[in-house]
């Protein structure tokens, strides 16, 4: 009996690394990044070289797509993604969608269920996804939403969480309640590109 648990545990180690093995894929040269989502991916009151996709591409030495549009909701990026996937270079896609959907009092599941086909339709081009969580932000402040942590682990992809609440807290880093600066977008930059590394996304 001991024999078979000891074989079992054995089994299932091995099938745990050999899932990490095949979620982890270090981008090349040649690889590129698809920076997805609204305003806050835009640049929006940042010039285009201030925007975190540009800061990003600078730290990375790859191209990264700036596919952000002022306004959209994840509803919006839905009907656009698919012509963005026809670009079979993209190994990595940073999603950020949530604001549009607060603001305008969307369904939040509606929110989550557009993610996860966004995500889904990423994977079936073999593409990973980094998502960011977007806070939901009301006039008593930042609030952090438990649906991107439950996208995460049912689509078991990358998370990174709390970055834009963080910076929307403080003043030094944002242009108006719901968007970064020039600053906040460089503290984005910065915190994906680490976030990169310990993920085994990029080498050093």
């Amino acid at each position: 009996m001991k024999y078979i648990i000891t074989i079992t545990i054995i089994i299932l180690i091995l099938l745990s690394l050999n899932k990490n093995e095949e979620k982890t894929m270090t981008l090349t040269k040649n690889s590129t990044i698809l920076a997805f989502g609204d305003s806050i991916t835009d640049g929006f009151s940042a010039s285009k070289e201030e925007s975190y996709p540009h800061l990003l591409s600078k730290l990375t030495d790859l191209q990264v797509i700036n596919a952000g549009v002022n306004g959209d909701t994840s509803a919006d990026g839905l009907k656009r993604l698919s012509k963005l996937l026809e670009d079979t270079s993209i190994k990595l896609m940073i999603l950020c969608f949530g604001g549009n959907d607060i603001i305008r009092k969307k369904p939040l599941s509606e929110l989550k269920s557009n993610l996860k086909t966004i995500i889904q339709k990423a994977k079936a081009k073999n593409i990973d996804v980094l998502l960011i969580s977007v806070p939901n932000i009301s006039l008593f402040g930042l609030s952090p939403l438990k649906l991107y942590e439950e996208v995460a682990d049912e689509e078991d992809i990358y998370l990174l969480s709390g970055l834009i609440a963080d910076i929307l807290s403080q003043p030094s880093l944002k242009s108006d309640h719901i968007h970064p600066n020039a600053l906040g977008y460089k503290k984005m930059a910065d915190e994906i590109y680490e976030a990169l590394k310990k993920n085994r996304l990029l080498t050093d």
